[in-house]
């Protein structure tokens, strides 16, 4: 289904217009970074950076071939986790700032390892795909620096600062997790269409 014809059934069975206006645009504007071409040049010439470092075995731990599935969806629950728990901790329970700081912390450091991870899938998408792939790691660059800018707030004894900016940066997840699963819903589509191709030469 093409996101005509995803516009289409979307209108016709969603919950409401304003949703309705929503997916449209949300769904034309990935249409419409899928066909940019202006960073391939740059897309390109990161790919081949990447692919080319002397990861050795890393490669494929981080690629996830010991589990038979890509390990950087795995890998981001830890900072989405935490900053959800944390964002709860500090708009539900009294007095327990302290806890949502040590959250919003061990949640900058999980994005690390989720990122490498990223980078390493990403170099191996198709230009459709590594265009949002492109967008998706820049929404994640914003985010980090929110939940950043939060830590430091809050270790700096300006909690509301911190709690300002750590939901700001849950706005950021949810846009980057949007874009991150369109990515990965293309990616299937793609194997799926390969695997079709295969059997039907069969």
């Amino acid at each position: 289904m093409n996101n005509t014809h995803a516009l289409d059934a979307f209108a016709t069975d969603g919950p409401g217009p304003v949703l309705d206006t929503a997916s449209s645009w949300w769904l034309t504007m990935l249409d419409r970074l899928e066909r940019t071409t202006v960073a391939d040049p740059a897309i390109r010439a990161l790919q081949r950076r990447i692919r080319g470092l002397p990861l050795g075995r890393a490669r494929e731990v981080l690629r996830g071939r010991p589990l038979g599935h890509p390990v950087h969806p795995v890998l981001v629950q830890v900072p989405i986790g935490c900053w959800f728990s944390a964002a709860v901790l500090d708009t539900t329970v009294p007095g327990a700032r302290g806890a949502a700081t040590t959250l919003t912390a061990v949640g900058l450091a999980g994005a690390g390892p989720a990122a490498i991870a990223g980078w390493v899938d990403w170099a191996d998408l198709r230009p459709e795909q590594a265009r949002v792939g492109l967008a998706h790691a820049l929404a994640n660059v914003a985010t980090v620096a929110c939940y950043a800018v939060s830590l430091t707030a809050r270790l700096g004894g300006r909690p509301a600062k911190g709690v300002l900016w750590s939901l700001g940066g849950l706005a950021g997840v949810a846009v980057t997790g949007a874009l991150g699963g369109h990515v990965a819903y293309r990616r299937a589509l793609a194997a799926d269409a390969a695997a079709w191709g295969a059997t039907a030469r069969l």
